[in-house]
C-alpha cells in the first residue's frame, strides 16, 4: 500500500451513515472506499480532480486524505474532514454533488462505502485500510496534550492588539480570534505532524 497522497477536498457518496452519529456543530470524519473498476483509474483520477474543485468551495470542509492502491489494487479511500454535521449534510444534500456521485458510480465495482466517525477519532485515522482506531485513552492525551499550551500562548500573544484596540478585546470577538487561531494551528499545522510523530505511540496494542 502507498503512502496516503493528501488532497484538498473530494466528494461524498449518497448514502453516508456509520458508526458515530454527529452532533450538529461536532467535528465529523467520513470515509469513502471506492473499488474503480479494471482500466477506469484514470478516469477516476480526473473524476476525483473535478471533485476537489467543486468541493473546495463548500463551507466547512477541512481536507481530506486520499489512499490510493498499490500497484494491483483496485480500492481508493477517501478520509473527508468536516467541521460540522450540519456543513457535511449541505454538502451531501447539495444538487453538484449528486451529479457527480452519479457521474462516478459507472466507474465503481461496489458502489459507495460510507462510514461516518465523529469526536476526537477525526484525528486519528489510520493510514492503512482494514487498521483500528487508536485507544480512546491515546486520542485524548495527544489531543489534550496539543490544545493546553495553544490555549495558554496563543491568549497572550493576541494581549497586545486587544490592548491597542480594546474592541478587539470584548467577551465575544477576543474568543472568536483566540479559538480561530487555537483550530486553524491544530487542524492544518500541528495535529498532522503530531500524529505521524507519536503512530508507534498510538498503535493498538
Amino acid at each position: 500500500m502507498e503512502k496516503p497522497t493528501t488532497v484538498v477536498h473530494s466528494a461524498l457518496p449518497n448514502n453516508a451513515s456509520g458508526p458515530g452519529q454527529a452532533a450538529p456543530n461536532s467535528v465529523v470524519t467520513l470515509v469513502i472506499q471506492h473499488k474503480v473498476r479494471r482500466g477506469q483509474c484514470q478516469r477516476y483520477e480526473a473524476w476525483l480532480k473535478r471533485t476537489v474543485t467543486a468541493a473546495r468551495r463548500h463551507p466547512g470542509h477541512l481536507g481530506v486524505n486520499v489512499i490510493r492502491p498499490g500497484e494491483d489494487g483496485q480500492v481508493f479511500t477517501s478520509v473527508l474532514r468536516f467541521s460540522s454535521a450540519r456543513l457535511l449534510q449541505g454538502w451531501i444534500e447539495s444538487s453538484e454533488r449528486r451529479a457527480l456521485v452519479d457521474e462516478v458510480l459507472p466507474l465503481l465495482e461496489d458502489g459507495d462505502h460510507p462510514q461516518i466517525h465523529a469526536g476526537p477519532e477525526f484525528w486519528f485515522t489510520p493510514n492503512d485500510q482494514g487498521a483500528a482506531q487508536p485507544p480512546k485513552w491515546k486520542q485524548a492525551v495527544l489531543s489534550y496534550a496539543v490544545i493546553l499550551p495553544l490555549s495558554i500562548v496563543i491568549p497572550l500573544l493576541w494581549q497586545p492588539v486587544f490592548a491597542r484596540y480594546p474592541a478587539l478585546g470584548g467577551l465575544i470577538p477576543s474568543n472568536m480570534l483566540i479559538t480561530a487561531c487555537i483550530v486553524i494551528s491544530v487542524v492544518f499545522v500541528i495535529m498532522p505532524r503530531v500524529t505521524r510523530l507519536f503512530a508507534r505511540w498510538l498503535a493498538p496494542l
